[in-house]
């Protein structure tokens, strides 16, 4: 009967050890999820940064950013194929952008809109592989709108229908 109560013991013991393995485990299998979903996702999320940001603080040549302000008046080059160059300003300062994607742009990418566009640095010239543009004649990106108020332009409220 004696050896009895020490295997119990030992059961109940070998019970609690298991369980911690089991916790320790379920928390290592966590953090390794965790660390896998933010690897994953690193390139995969893209701030909007405006021009007067991009020349404040100038992003690598391999990082890939989201771009965004007014397409300038009269700075669409004519396009070459599907390439096209353009200026992105916020009223401040202006980017040089080359559209080098492989779509045409959209059919309500105009000069003197607002416009996100997503993709790299390289010699001073954002190198775009994808565009943006306001979905209806009043639309701003509520990014662009708000990025255009710090800079001191003054932007009217009916913009924002749709993005707030």
């Amino acid at each position: 009967m004696n050896g009895t109560k020490q295997e119990f013991r030992g059961l109940k013991g070998l019970k609690k050890q298991r369980r911690i393995q089991v916790i320790l485990l379920a928390f290592l299998a966590m953090a390794v999820a965790t660390g896998l979903i933010g690897y994953a996702m690193r390139d995969g999320i893209n701030f909007f940064r405006s021009p007067t940001q991009v020349a404040e603080e100038q992003p690598g040549e391999s990082e890939v950013f989201r771009l965004g302000g007014l397409v300038k008046q009269g700075s669409r080059t004519p396009p070459e194929g599907m390439q096209f160059g353009f200026v992105v300003t916020d009223t401040k300062t202006d980017v040089p952008v080359r559209y080098v994607g492989n779509s045409p742009p959209p059919d309500l990418f105009t000069e003197g809109q607002g416009t996100i566009v997503t993709g790299t640095m390289k010699d001073g010239v954002f190198l775009a592989t994808e565009i943006m543009a306001k979905h209806d004649e009043t639309y701003q990106p509520k990014e662009v709108v708000k990025a255009l108020k710090e800079q001191g332009v003054d932007i009217d409220p009916s913009v924002m229908h749709g993005g707030s």
